[in-house]
């Protein structure tokens, strides 16, 4: 539902954005490192919002992907401990099992 919601909030922002670009027809001009040019408003609006969300969209992706290698990091940790304790427990167990042989004093005497 919460994905929805921002697919439904994305979409509504887009057709602002869009009606924003359509209502400013205007030749802008651009001034670059090396020169100048003429550009529709339309086309330099739209632009911007596509290279903002774009750039928000591969630093999202990027966070992401730290996110799931931590996690299944984390997960390995888990399960080294888990295997530990496990181990452990075996040999609490086999060390409980395992007691010296006590004499029976009548075998003794048997073997007399």
């Amino acid at each position: 539902m919460k994905m929805q919601l921002y697919l439904l909030f994305g979409f509504v922002f887009a057709l602002i954005i869009a009606t924003f670009a359509v209502i400013n027809v205007g030749d802008v001009e651009i001034n670059y490192l090396f020169g100048t040019a003429n550009w529709p408003l339309v086309l330099v609006i739209l632009g911007s919002a596509v290279i903002g969300g774009l750039s928000v969209g591969l630093f999202g992706l990027i966070k992401v992907i730290q996110l799931q290698r931590q996690v299944k990091k984390l997960h390995q940790i888990h399960n080294e401990k888990e295997t530990w304790k496990a181990d452990q427990k075996r040999e609490i167990v086999a060390e409980e099992k395992v007691e010296p042989a006590q004499e029976i004093p009548h075998e003794r005497a048997e073997d007399r």
